[in-house]
């Protein structure tokens, strides 16, 4: 399936673990992409993420006309050497009023392809987004 979501990835106990970014048009999804690509992740795909189930687990690639390209916003599409795939380790909701993220949230799984994965709310515009979604992934026990 095609999902109307970006797909980032990070290096974590030797696999590509991805956390994919769900939310409204405008809701910040390729900005959040574009702040966490110079803070180390790499992109899978943006815009468009083709998803499948394996083994229990679920992955994501861009559709290959998309492949290896991200918007940013005023100034299009930008070339960007992109992650073939990725593991979807993490669901990623982009939330604009921070009054709808919990402090302390119980934990929340999305499933995806018939797989359950982990899921958080996340402001895509507050200054910490990045580094929040950087600890989101490595707590998940995949980091070594």
């Amino acid at each position: 399936m095609i999902l109307h979501a970006g797909l980032i990835a990070l290096r974590l106990g030797g696999f590509w673990r991805g956390a994919l970014i769900l939310g409204p048009s405008g809701a910040g999804k390729s900005d959040l992409a574009l702040r966490a690509l110079d803070a180390g992740f790499r992109l899978v795909s943006d815009d468009r993420t083709l998803v499948w189930a394996s083994g229990g687990a679920v992955y994501g690639r861009a559709p290959t006309p998309l492949a290896g390209l991200i918007e940013a916003r005023g100034q299009g599409l930008t070339p960007e050497t992109p992650v073939g795939l990725a593991e979807i380790a993490l669901a990623v909701h982009c939330v604009e009023d921070p009054a709808d993220i919990e402090r302390m949230p119980e934990t929340e799984a999305e499933t995806l392809a018939g797989v359950a994965i982990s899921r958080i709310r996340l402001n895509t515009r507050e200054p910490s987004a990045t580094a929040k979604l950087r600890r989101a992934l490595q707590h998940l026990g995949v980091a070594a």
